[in-house]
This record gives structure tokens, sequence and C-alpha cells, in this order.
């Protein structure tokens, strides 16, 4: 396929994104620079009459393609851009927010503001706007996503498209994003944060015409250049083609290899059960047992193979190094060597306890290990292999025990082999449960999302005892 003919065929220019910004007097970049972004906020806090204000800024550009039933579907470019202006009068704030940054729309923006906050009632968690902090940059932004044209979009498109449409049996739909942006937080004490990134995400679910095999994959980074698109197409195609016809298996207790979605799926809702505030009033995993109050901080709560932190330095993240009210994020070890050392907590939080602010994680990572999803394989004499989860619903906050669905790809095993394809299982168990019952454990990969968002890098994991209660029929 020729460049006009791919062009074509998504229905927009190759130079869209560049026209597009320009006719908005925008840069290529669609995202303010850090001088830029620090102009514009020192306008808008020149506007205020108000005790204090605090200015977020947030601009993204997006390229797109989508493509359905082995045909592209949409495809476009989108630059969003907006000014959140919150002003305060003693514990009373009020936000507002406008898209424009005309001397006109801003000080229009301000001056609601401020009339809303006089209306507002005190918020009795208010705390104190930051002065300047020492933010570390992180290094997020890469031509390979912000300058990845049309061409280059339907390109990776056609490393899932042109296999599938070759193979009478197979459908392949999928969803290619890149997002350049940045964020910039700035207010009336000084504070100034900026942070600029790339993102690229690609995923991708091929399912057989008999309606009775699906199989995805997913690949997300910084750095398009270290995406392999052609190998998440093949991924996806080979699931889909192994798990047609699958066969029911009765539902109970067996040893489960989950790839690294499945175990990002479930075991990222550690992290969000890993708050202070929660774990104080009693409403987390980490209350300490037989009512006398306090955290398990110091007890082995996990196999001790296993280390989980947050780090937006991590060269696999790159996350945003600082909360939505400034406060600098560092990397925050909460489980280590299968022990439980820190929670995380808020300004407010924080000043409750006398201890110093931690910001809520951003990220998600856990430590690894040498073995391979093969060694796993071989190494099982019966058990079941699952690609991903959805539809995750809490059960018990106390445990994090939740219940769910395997998806695209559920596989049985027997004397080291996948020896056919089975039908989905629901289950209800527990990641605390499960890295207990911790068998092997691979090397940590990054992951194109799960349902609790956020960047997520973790490894397959083999565990025993997991627990499927029943059968479902959904592919």
């Amino acid at each position: 396929m020729t460049r006009s003919n791919i062009t074509e065929a998504l229905g927009e220019p190759a130079s869209e994104p560049k026209r597009l910004l320009e006719s908005q007097g925008r840069s290529v970049s669609s995202t303010l620079s850090r001088e830029e972004a620090q102009a514009l906020v020192q306008r808008v806090v020149a506007m205020s009459k108000a005790d204090g204000i605090d200015v977020q800024i947030g601009g993204n550009h997006t390229t797109n393609v989508r493509f359905a039933d082995n045909q592209m579907s949409t495809a476009g470019a989108v630059t969003d851009f907006s000014v959140a202006v919150q002003s305060w009068f003693g514990k009373k704030h009020a936000v507002v927010q406008t898209n424009e940054i005309t001397d006109a729309a801003l000080r229009a923006a301000v001056d609601k503001s401020e009339r809303l906050a006089k209306l507002a009632p005190d918020d009795p968690e208010a705390m104190p706007m930051l002065g300047q902090q020492a933010h570390k940059q992180v290094e997020a932004w890469f031509p390979s996503v912000a300058s990845m044209t049309a061409e280059d979009r339907a390109r990776v498109a056609l490393t899932a498209l042109e296999p599938a449409r070759g193979a009478p049996d197979l459908r392949a739909a999928g969803f290619l994003i890149n997002t350049a942006g940045a964020t910039a937080l700035g207010n009336s004490k000084g504070l100034f944060a900026y942070h600029r990134s790339t993102n690229a995400n690609f995923t991708l679910t091929v399912r057989t015409t008999d309606g009775t095999g699906s199989g995805w994959a997913g690949a997300e980074h910084n750095d398009a250049g270290k995406v392999d698109f052609a190998a998440v197409s093949r991924r996806a195609i080979e699931k889909a083609r192994l798990s047609r016809s699958p066969a029911a298996v009765e539902p109970g207790r067996y040893t489960v290899i989950f790839e690294p979605q499945a175990v990002g799926d479930l075991c990222q809702l550690i992290a969000f059960y890993a708050d202070a505030r929660a774990t104080d009033e009693g409403r987390s995993p980490f209350v300490k047992q037989g009512g006398s109050g306090g955290n398990k901080i110091g007890e082995k709560i996990l196999d001790e193979r296993i280390s989980i932190y947050a780090d937006p330095f991590d060269p696999q993240v790159l996350a945003q190094p600082f909360d939505g009210d400034g406060l600098p994020l560092g990397r925050q070890v909460f489980i280590e060597n299968g022990v439980l050392k820190t929670l995380y907590y808020s300004r407010f939080w924080a000043q409750k306890k006398g201890v110093e602010p931690t910001g809520a994680p951003t990220s998600f990572l856990m430590s690894g290990g040498s073995a391979t999803v093969d060694d796993m394989i071989k190494s099982t004499e019966r058990g079941i292999l699952v690609t991903r989860l959805w539809y995750l619903r809490e059960v018990d906050p106390r445990t994090i025990l939740y219940t769910g669905l395997t998806r695209d790809g559920t596989f049985l095993i027997e004397n080291g082999k996948v020896s056919k394809a089975v039908k989905n299982f629901r289950f209800n168990d527990s990641p605390l449960f499960m890295l207990n019952n911790l068998e092997a454990i691979g090397q940590p990969v990054r992951l194109a999302g799960t349902e609790a968002g956020g960047a997520v890098v973790v490894p397959p994991l083999k565990v025993r005892d997991f627990n499927f209660t029943s059968l479902s029929d959904a592919v």
C-alpha cells in the first residue's frame, strides 16, 4: 500500500497534525513549553484578588487509528487544552475551568472562581497551598510518539490487518493511540511544577469467525520505539487460533499461570488499599488484627520474593513526578521481600498523624524473577493458563477479595504442555492469597493498561490453589 493509499484509507492527510495545530496558533508539539506554561501561570495569578489562587494547565495532542472486522474504521487527531483556576478565601475554595487563554477569558474564569469560592462552605480538610518545591524532572518525551505520522500509524494497524485478512477464519479489531502532552501547576505562593510526556498504546483483539475463539494482546510505552507492534499482533492472532472450540472444565482450585496482564489486573489493587487513612479508619486489609488498632507495618504479609513499589523515575514507567497539589513524588516501597514497609499519606492525613506526606502513587511495579512462561508450563502437571482478567468487582475490602472473569485465551495445561482451550472461569480470590501461594515468578514487563489505570510493570506468575468458582460461556 502506497503512502497516498494509506492516508486515503484513513481519511486524513499525512500532515494533518501540523495543519490542525498551526490553525490554532499552536506549536506542532501541541503542548506549552515550560517557559510558556510558567508565563501563563503568572498571568493568571496577577489577575487574582483572592487570599490565594492556584492554576492547573493541561494540554495534549492525541492521534489514533482504529480498526474492526479487518477494516480501517476511524482515524484522527485531537488537540485539547485547559486552564483550571482555583480561588481561595480562608478554607473556602472553588474551581473554574476554561479552554481559552485570552486575557478576557482568563479574567472571567478568575472572577467566577472568586465569586463561587465566597459562596462555598468551609472545607474541613483544606490544606494550605504549597510553596516552591524541589521537583526532579522526568524525561518522558519521545519523538517516536510525538512525530508519528498517519502513514506510521496505518503501518502499525497493518501488522494485524494483513495477516488477519489472509486468514478466512479471523477478524481483527484494534486501537492505536499516541499522546503527547504536558501538565503544569502553579500558585500565588511560588509553586511551579511542569511535566511533559508521550505515550504509545496499542491493543488488539482477534476473534475467530465461528465465534468460539478470542485472543488479546497489548503494549504501551512512552517511547514507541520500544513497542514491538508486530509482536503484539502475532500474539493476539496466535491466541485466537489456539482458543477456538473451548472445552468445559470443572471449576475448583487450580495451579494457575497468570500472564503479566492478568497479574496486573488483580495485583495492582494492592496499591489502592495501601492508603494510610483507609487503614487507620479500619477500611483496608493492612489493619492490625485483634482489635488493638494500628497497622501491619513490619509484618510479613506476602511471599518473600515479592516487592511492590511505585517509582515515577523508573525507565519502564516515566510517570509524572508530582501529585495534584504539586507535592513531589519519589520512590515508595510498600512491600519489600514480603514485608509491609509503608503506606501512602495525603497531605491532610499526614498532618493529622504528624508524619511527612508522600502523595498517592501514580505507578505500580512488582519485583521479578527468571522463570519464563514456557518454564512455568513445563513444570506444571495440571493447571490453567490465563491471558487476562476483566470485570473485577470488590467482595471484601478487608482481604482484597475480588470476583471477576478470565478472558481472551484460557487454556488447560496437562503434563507440562498446553493441551486445549477451555471455557472462561469466574473467580473469587485475593491478590494477597495469590501472592502467598507463589510457585514461580518471571521478568516484569510494562502493561498496556488495567481497569485501575496508571503505569503498571509486573511479571508473569505461577500460583497454586487459585479459586475458580464457575464457568462462563463468554469468549
